[in-house]
């Protein structure tokens, strides 16, 4: 559509009560990285802003933490409670955390609803996860210490072939110093 995140005018989440009582802070101040880590319109303000949500945008003086857009966004997203996804929250054959962003831009547009019912990692969804999760793991793995031939011997090992491994022996493989 050629719409960014300076286009929206306002966002409601529907979601489930844990969601509401834990991490709605609309309107709380994002002091730190704990306050940002527990603020779901933080969370989304964040993806519509940057298209990412990783671990340094939580970070004081981080670009998102930093962000006007991210800031005034976040106070334009509201949570209201839909007591279905409340009930499959405490399901525990489901125990899914259900979220339902519906996008109004400034022009009057109104979005269709994106429902999210599992997320991402969710046992009901941690096959499709896995390629995610190695990625992010390789890439964590290329930012450390660890040389690049223990680096291969690691990547060797992901899968299912780790539990053929001692514990004591995986962790070494990790070991920077002398």
């Amino acid at each position: 559509m050629g719409k960014t995140a300076e286009d929206i005018e306002s966002v409601t989440n529907r979601t489930h009560e844990a969601c509401i009582r834990i991490i709605d802070k609309q309107f709380k101040p994002m002091d730190n990285y704990a306050d940002r880590d527990h603020c779901v319109q933080y969370m989304v303000s964040t993806m519509f802003v940057f298209d990412r949500l990783v671990a340094s945008d939580y970070l004081d003086g981080s670009e998102a933490a930093t962000s006007q857009l991210v800031e005034s966004l976040r106070q334009r997203i509201s949570c209201v409670e839909d007591p279905q996804f409340t009930k499959d929250y405490h399901d525990p054959e489901k125990r899914t955390i259900s979220n339902a962003l519906t996008v109004k831009l400034r022009d009057g547009t109104v979005l269709e609803e994106e429902v999210v019912e599992a997320p991402l990692g969710h046992r009901l969804r941690r096959d499709e996860a896995k390629p995610h999760i190695l990625e992010k793991f390789k890439r964590h793995l290329g930012d450390s210490p660890v040389s690049k031939s223990k680096q291969a011997e690691i990547l060797k090992l992901v899968g299912p072939e780790v539990d053929n491994i001692d514990v004591d022996k995986y962790v070494d493989l990790y070991f920077t110093g002398n």
